[in-house]
């Protein structure tokens, strides 16, 4: 654990991320340790065509004074190109979520790897782990086939839109993790066709921003469980097809939170309280917020 600081400066950069969750959690748990804070939503979409640039945006943080950015779609892959050094766990899923910025060094981290594995253990412990598939070999896609691996799934099948991702990814996990049997599949009907024990959607379809499903509904069966990484909406359409059919589901809040707590002890150096970050994720309204003003005046 760093030095402990009693000022938090931070961010979150994404694309369609208005209602996001993070800066209350983040400055929920600030305020409960005595700490001032300010944690600014910065969506791209919401910025002007110029200053949509990932470069600029983080060097601007950087010279702001900020402790460090959250990160997520669709830049948790991209950013790494920006940044000085990458945590152990960050180098080997390729794939970072928050950055830290400290001694003049731009950190990149990799917390949605513990925060999904941390949010299967504590919500479905039970949860049978023989064949997952997981759709989505992105950024986040990275950390949940990592997560699930060292969770117990002993077969992991990957879907993407992008069968040369899909098979990248299913390379990298089996040589990072060696005792898992991982393979890619080439469409969703061939996974369905299997006796699937779960399904994680860790794809951006479901977003509000990008509604529908990306697992047809006909192919849902009552014995598996199904998961998502998507918060906004809590409810996406594939869980509440899920939860209709009697399928044990886990929503993208359980991975939300354990993200935000270990990101915020990087941030920090102080130790956050997953009950506290929880119940100031249960508290959010919802209302979109504006968030492009606060950018207007960083300096270039």
């Amino acid at each position: 654990m760093s030095t402990a600081i009693d000022i938090l400066l931070a961010g979150l950069i994404g694309r369609g991320i208005a209602r996001s969750r993070t800066p209350e959690m983040h400055m929920a748990e600030a305020a409960a340790q005595g700490m001032r804070s300010v944690y600014r939503i910065i969506d791209v979409d919401l910025l002007p065509a110029d200053d949509q640039n990932m470069k600029t945006i983080v060097h601007a943080a950087e010279m702001t004074g900020f402790n460090g950015l959250n990160v997520t779609y669709p830049f948790k892959m991209g950013v790494i190109d920006l940044l000085d050094e990458l945590s152990p766990n960050a180098a080997a899923v390729g794939s970072v979520n928050t950055i830290v910025f400290r001694d003049g060094r731009r950190i990149g981290h990799n917390t949605d790897l513990w925060g999904f594995a941390e949010s299967l253990r504590q919500n479905m412990p039970d949860a049978p782990l023989e064949t997952v598939l997981l759709l989505g070999a992105g950024g986040a896609g990275v950390a949940v086939a990592h997560a699930l691996a060292d969770c117990g799934t002993r077969h992991l099948k990957i879907f993407d839109l992008d069968p040369d991702r899909a098979e990248q990814l299913a390379a990298q996990v089996q040589a990072n993790r060696p005792g898992l049997r991982v393979a890619p599949v080439a469409t969703v009907a061939e996974a369905a066709g299997l006796d699937l024990s779960g399904i994680v959607n860790a794809s951006p379809v479901g977003m509000a921003k990008t509604p529908g499903t990306p697992f047809p509904f006909e192919f849902l069966r009552p014995g598996m469980w199904v998961a998502d990484i998507v918060y906004f909406p809590l409810e996406t359409e594939l869980l509440a097809a899920a939860r209709q059919l009697g399928c044990r589901v886990l929503p993208g809040s359980g991975m939300a939170v354990f993200q935000a707590v270990r990101a915020f002890e990087l941030f920090t150096g102080r130790r956050a309280d997953p009950v506290r970050m929880k119940a100031a994720f249960d508290a959010f309204d919802e209302i979109p917020r504006a968030t492009a003003d606060a950018w207007v005046n960083l300096p270039s």
